[in-house]
């Protein structure tokens, strides 16, 4: 425990690194039209991210295998894709990473988290942290989610205790999943997302 706390407070206290002109997606934006395939720790194969879409939409969620936001989450990560699924909301998890391409973020430590979480859903190599450039994203966990249209309608954490997921009042995600499938505005449509940078190439 003591272990997980500090290596949380040394995530926290990275900064996230930005690429010079970066602009975050907005609730209202369109789903960056980005198609470079990117490889699948799941299956193997290759994919475009958005040939995950649902019938009612697409839940992108960009992770990693070792923060320990991301750690403390994964029974609120499998659940969050579950009830998704549930909805006919696709989903993706991105690992853009590049800086650990060589270590703790190499495919093949990809490929055994996602067998040991059993991911049923894709788990993609972001080179060059390309997407999460795309989307200005800089943390793990961090959350979009795009109606069947291809637009944002909520981007942030998927609770309201991403520190102590247990202890979470409300579930932004699954909110935000059911006021877009009955068509209603999203409340909040942005929330603070906490956990580490995206560890991007220099």
């Amino acid at each position: 425990m003591k272990n997980l706390f500090m290596a949380a407070m040394l995530c926290l206290s990275l900064p996230s690194l930005s690429i010079a002109g970066e602009k975050s997606l907005q609730p209202g934006d369109k789903m960056p039209k980005i198609g470079d395939q990117m490889q699948n720790a799941g299956s193997g194969k290759r994919m475009a991210y958005h040939e995950a879409m649902g019938k009612n939409g697409l839940l992108v969620m960009f992770s990693c295998n070792t923060c320990p936001f991301v750690i403390k989450n994964q029974s609120t990560t499998r659940q969050t894709a579950a009830y998704a699924s549930s909805k006919s909301v696709g989903v993706v998890i991105i690992n853009s990473n590049e800086a650990r391409r060589d270590g703790d973020d190499a495919f093949d430590a990809m490929k055994e988290y996602a067998e040991k979480q059993g991911y049923q859903f894709p788990y993609l190599v972001d080179a060059g942290s390309k997407l999460a450039d795309a989307f200005g994203a800089n943390h793990t966990p961090e959350i979009f989610l795009f109606d069947k249209e291809g637009k944002l309608v909520y981007k942030g954490a998927m609770n309201d205790n991403p520190g102590n997921p247990g202890e979470a009042k409300e579930v932004y995600i699954n909110n935000a999943i059911d006021a877009m499938i009955a068509g209603k505005p999203v409340t909040p449509a942005e929330t603070k997302s906490i956990g580490c940078s995206i560890k991007r190439k220099a």
